[in-house]
């Protein structure tokens, strides 16, 4: 059972006459309409026109990175596809054809629908395999169509990659990350 004291009565306030008529806030709403009826309007006409975008922090499509030899630079960690809060990554990984890497996905699809767009897959990846692009206009007419597989991740890394760069960090135990003269100053015993 409550007691009396622990109950508070809440009041309806008594509104004045003009506060019944609503007309502050009438007047108020109008002044917001008029002040931006005069604005100066800001509307593209999108597709001739698009709106600059901050490439490097813009999250659009995702795309697959290649390494310097041309190759996918993902090397199947999981790391992406664990860090996910959507679940839309899913990769099957393989023994590795190539010596400088024990594996490589033979899998590798997103779902472009399911996706949340928060960069957490570029974010976990140790070797900036995976990233997210300015391209924002994707467009597919089924689901599946807008499930992205490697190959068509790979694509987008072809058209995008002038756009934005690949960063490319220096990773301890993967060959063929960071920048040439990373490589050069390691083999001549330089520090980093």
């Amino acid at each position: 059972m409550i007691d009396d004291k622990d109950i508070i009565n809440v009041d309806q306030p008594e509104l004045s006459a003009t506060e019944r008529l609503y007309l502050p806030q009438i007047v108020g709403g109008m002044k917001t309409t008029l002040r931006h009826m005069f604005k100066k309007k800001i509307t593209l006409q999108y597709p001739e026109k698009k709106r600059e975008l901050r490439v490097e922090n813009y999250r659009g499509v995702h795309r697959l990175n290649r390494d310097e030899k041309g190759r996918v630079a993902c090397v199947a960690c999981f790391m992406c596809q664990t860090a996910c809060p959507a679940h839309c990554i899913h990769i099957v990984g393989a023994e590795s054809p190539w010596e400088d890497r024990e594996k490589y996905p033979i899998q590798f699809d997103i779902d472009e629908l399911r996706c949340i767009y928060c960069g957490m897959c570029e974010e976990a990846c140790p070797v900036d395999a995976v990233e997210l692009t300015p391209e924002y206009d994707l467009v597919g007419r089924s689901r599946e169509e807008m499930i992205l597989d490697k190959e068509e991740l790979l694509k987008v890394f072809d058209r995008t990659k002038d756009m934005k760069p690949r960063k490319n960090p220096k990773i301890t135990g993967y060959a063929g990350t960071g920048s040439p003269d990373e490589h050069t100053s390691t083999t001549h015993g330089g520090a980093h």
